[in-house]
């Protein structure tokens, strides 16, 4: 029996209480349905050091702290992968763009993504959504259709964190839901042979 995949979510918003925090759980409440094990990382709980600041006074490269260590393992173990980010001046956030950038095709190439942001203006996070849909890209990644951007969100979410909007929660457990699904696709047998058939095959002579 093929065992169910991993999905974890990454949170790119450090303020208590975040809205970013909250959808993402509702997200990984549909990846839980379609059978997959979930977990969210949540950045305010690493040690989030720059990258790029692993160089000593001597030029020397040395080792990033442990809990970099830990963020790329649990990504690179994952088999789906949520960003959810906050829109500020039209892009995401700057600790989710440092996490990015603190790992690489290693922890990303080959694995499902979805995309969550949240805003407080009228026009959601539509542009830093779309950012991060380049990102998944230059990762190598799989980033699914759906997507979810959330706006006037000071509103949308009750004391419990519940979406006030019914069809807005479908839209947040539906995207948990297709990385689920998708990732369980991509990691069935007939998909692996498909993909080494694909790869051993000679090059077609007229392109």
């Amino acid at each position: 029996m093929q065992s169910p995949v991993k999905i974890v979510a990454i949170c790119g918003s450090l303020r208590p209480g975040s809205f970013t925090r909250m959808a993402l759980n509702i997200v990984l409440c549909g990846a839980k349905e379609a059978g997959a094990e979930i977990e969210l990382l949540d950045l305010k709980d690493y040690q989030m050091v720059f990258c790029g600041s692993n160089i000593d006074d001597q030029g020397n490269e040395v080792e990033y702290p442990q809990d970099i260590l830990n963020l790329r393992a649990k990504v690179k173990a994952a088999d789906g992968i949520i960003l959810g980010t906050p829109e500020y001046h039209s892009s995401y956030s700057g600790v989710l763009k440092n996490a990015l950038d603190l790992m690489a095709c290693e922890q990303f190439e080959g694995k499902m993504v979805g995309l969550v942001g949240v805003s407080s203006g009228a026009l959601g996070a539509n542009t830093a959504i779309n950012s991060l849909r380049s990102v998944g890209r230059s990762l190598h990644a799989w980033v699914v259709p759906e997507q979810v951007s959330i706006p006037f969100v000071d509103s949308a979410f009750d004391e419990d964190g519940k979406v006030l909007n019914d069809a807005t929660n479908q839209r947040l457990i539906g995207l948990g839901l297709q990385v689920a699904r998708f990732a369980t696709l991509h990691n069935s047998t007939h998909a692996q042979e498909f993909i080494k058939a694909w790869e051993a095959a000679p090059e077609n002579p007229a392109i």
